[in-house]
């Protein structure tokens, strides 16, 4: 089955935050972080029964609707988890 993949602006806003923070560490970290969270949505995508929650203290919160798969939140794992609830109570 393919799934279409939608990244929530919650999501959106959650990635550009963090681009500024590792890029405020160091120059290029930015970048190296967005690769990353590249490929994972790129699984989740593809496969997004199988995905873990958690991943190198990276998450990609989403929710499974029929053949879309949607993109909630992008955040670093000790990050509150009221924040990832509020934002599925929401939807």
């Amino acid at each position: 089955m393919k799934y279409r993949l939608i990244i929530r602006p919650e999501a959106e806003d959650d990635l550009k935050q963090a681009f500024s923070w590792y890029e405020g560490q160091r120059k290029g970290l930015g970048y190296d972080f967005l690769l990353q969270v590249e490929a994972g949505l790129k699984f989740v995508e593809k496969y997004p029964k199988i995905f873990a929650e958690e991943y190198k203290g990276k998450r990609i919160i989403y929710l499974l609707k029929k053949e879309e798969v949607i993109v909630l939140a992008i955040a670093h794992g000790k990050r509150s988890p009221n924040l990832i609830k509020k934002r599925r109570d929401k939807f």
